[in-house]
């Protein structure tokens, strides 16, 4: 009879086999309610499932990640049902969990509305309301697959078809709908409360455009009301700060059909693009980097001594001049050896530290595209150290740090690290190996980070930390990284002179602190909502008269603040002044500056700062003094 470990290390025994909601409600009715799903000796399972042996169990409700997901699961098959009692002819082809929802793909006569989703959405709460049971049957393979052919259900019989024949079929029936999965799935209908359709697309049929184009209905499920709230309320956010959008209205970039993939940057975006480079390009500076500038376009036969003409080809944009093969490239380390090469170089100048604004580009598949933030041409603050294997860890500690403050300096406080991990094909031997996994959790303990460990994840030729960032609206971004590498230095030929006169091979670092200068400014407008903290918005003051009277004393003080280097602007057009103001207020400007008769005379202005915020009447040379605090400080309250 089982005895049944439970997650605190408790044992309970049993008299004779018993379900996991058998063993839940011995523990108590509030349990018994909850569980959603069991995990018998690390394996999710159905609650109906029955244990006959030893065992442990963890029962799983909506509090655990699992559970969640186990939600969505058994929401995409609510859907499928629901989509069934609906339209009858429609065929169900598959419907997995993804981030944050889920969806499932049919084969349909016409284009789902709207409407339909309303009426669809509709029968999924009439079905939770019956709170049918769920449960699961085993079938013969031809057996699930004579019955889904009779039904009509060919796409599905076609997906089981494919399974071996020695395999057992799982099948999930609720109510009168019948569906393959391998499960596990909730108890019951009535525990899916909490769901919301979102919109329809297009897919092809296992992923191939040769097959037919299906609808894929995406939903999003939650444990709780507030939950799902949260997230459509983020969703509502994340649709306002859109960059493209934002792009397209703040005046800053634009993308067309005939450069895919690649910006357009207007005047007021390049503003932008320069005050992050030349930001980063201090920090490097203060920071021991040497600022260097590799070639864009190089050799097949480079491209083959690193590696990258075998394993990445598809990606890279290649051409030909007189018999020779070359690419374009798609990063910029193996430029970086090619400079480091070029000089016989002593321990003693390690650590030795390049930094490049290197543009790279990437045949990235069209269908990937999106704004700025995936794109085919795009800049890196490329940095590269080359380093003993003693210097690993004051190095990564050194950045971590670097890191920290850069992150801050624009405004992002919350950062997730990472570390990934040796997998099993790699290069190096595992002493190498324990000391650069040693020097990246090392760091990250000094910097007082914590920090998950992925196992296996890392490249073939290192371990690395990748820095991921939580925006205003929680969002996270993967950012930054550092890699250890131990394998392009040695295929590229780099070596130092070491203390007993012998060549060595340095250990390379790659690192980068905003990755690629695109997506990090699309992160910053979609950050900020377009309203750029003071020290990086493209136009930091706008002046405006009221009346002809005042168009030269505002064009002088305009000048002004032009020469203590602000980014100002004079709109002296014959406007009204409410137009003026509201016109600028749009464009996110930080500082609206008015000059009537009064403020003439006196000397001074009406300072409004962004969000409509009155901070009345001042000496020009108080606001001077006011706005040059912001910039220095990098003030980022945007007052969006």
């Amino acid at each position: 009879m089982p005895n049944i470990t439970l997650p605190d290390g408790s044992v309970r025994s049993y008299d004779q086999p018993i379900t996991v909601a058998g063993v839940a409600a011995s523990i108590g009715a509030g349990l018994a309610k909850a569980a959603l799903a069991g995990k018998l000796d690390g394996r999710l399972v159905d609650t109906s499932t029955l244990i006959e042996h030893d065992a442990s169990l963890a029962i799983m409700t909506d509090k655990d990640p699992e559970g969640v997901d186990l939600i969505r699961h058994s929401t995409a098959h609510l859907l499928a049902y629901a989509v069934k009692e609906l339209f009858p002819d429609a065929q169900v082809t598959i419907g997995p969990v993804i981030e944050n929802g889920f969806f499932y793909d049919f084969s349909y006569k016409r284009p789902f509305t709207p409407e339909d989703l309303e009426s669809i959405e509709k029968k999924m709460t009439e079905l939770v309301r019956k709170d049918l049971p769920v449960t699961r049957e085993v079938w013969q393979r031809d057996d699930a697959v004579a019955y889904f052919k009779s039904i009509g259900e060919f796409y599905k019989a076609e997906i089981i078809a494919s399974i071996p024949a020695t395999d057992d079929i799982g099948l999930y029936r609720e109510g009168s709908f019948v569906d393959l999965c391998r499960g596990p799935h909730v108890p019951s209908t009535g525990k899916l409360k909490v769901f919301k359709l979102m919109k329809v697309a297009g897919a092809y049929w296992r992923g191939d455009s040769k097959n037919e184009m299906l609808q894929r209905i995406y939903g999003t499920a939650w444990a709780k009301k507030e939950d799902q709230e949260a997230y459509l309320h983020m969703l509502e956010e994340a649709e306002k700060r859109d960059h493209r959008k934002l792009g397209r209205s703040l005046d800053l970039f634009h993308m067309q059909e005939e450069a895919p993939g690649l910006v357009f940057w207007h005047p007021k975006g390049w503003v932008i693009w320069q005050q992050v480079e030349q930001f980063m390009r201090r920090v490097y500076q203060e920071n021991g980097y040497l600022e260097v500038k590799a070639p864009q376009i190089l050799d097949r036969a480079l491209w083959e001594k690193s590696g990258h003409w075998q394993n990445y080809k598809d990606h890279m944009f290649t051409t030909e001049s007189e018999n020779r093969h070359y690419a374009v490239k798609p990063m910029n380390c193996p430029g970086h050896v090619q400079i480091y090469n070029a000089n016989l170089h002593s321990y003693r100048e390690l650590p030795l530290r390049l930094g490049e604004f290197g543009q790279c580009h990437r045949n990235e598949p069209s269908g990937a595209l999106h704004g700025i933030m995936r794109v085919r041409g795009f800049t890196q603050d490329d940095g590269h150290i080359f380093c003993t294997e003693d210097q690993i860890l004051s190095e990564c500690v050194a950045f971590t740090s670097l890191l920290q403050q850069v992150y801050a300096d624009f405004g992002f406080k919350d950062i997730i690290y990472k570390i990934a991990t040796r997998p099993e094909k790699r290069v190096g031997s595992d002493e190498i190996w324990d000391k650069a996994e040693f020097a990246l959790q090392e760091s990250l303990r000094r910097s007082a980070c914590e920090y998950t460990v992925a196992p296996g994840e890392g490249a073939f030729y290192g371990p690395k930390i990748e820095y991921t960032l939580k925006d205003s609206i929680g969002r996270q971004w993967q950012c930054g990284t550092i890699q250890v590498d131990f394998s392009m230095p040695q295929r590229l030929g780099a070596e130092y002179v070491d203390v007993d006169n012998t060549r060595k091979i340095p250990v390379m670092l790659h690192r980068a602190i905003v990755g690629s200068l695109e997506r990090f400014i699309g992160m910053l407008i979609e950050n900020f909502a377009g309203a750029m903290p003071v020290w990086l918005a493209p136009v930091q003051v706008v002046l405006c008269n009221i009346s002809d009277a005042q168009s030269e004393t505002v064009a002088n003080v305009a000048q002004m603040l032009k020469k203590q280097g602000f980014r100002v602007e004079a709109d002296l057009r014959n406007e009204k002044i409410t137009y003026k103001i509201r016109e600028h207020s749009m464009q996110k400007v930080p500082y609206i500056l008015v000059i009537g008769d009064k403020e003439k005379q006196a000397g001074t202005v009406a300072v409004r700062m962004r969000g409509g915020v009155d901070l009345g009447v001042m000496p020009v040379s108080d606001f001077a003094a006011r706005l040059g605090q912001d910039v220095a400080s990098r003030n980022n309250h945007s007052g969006v």
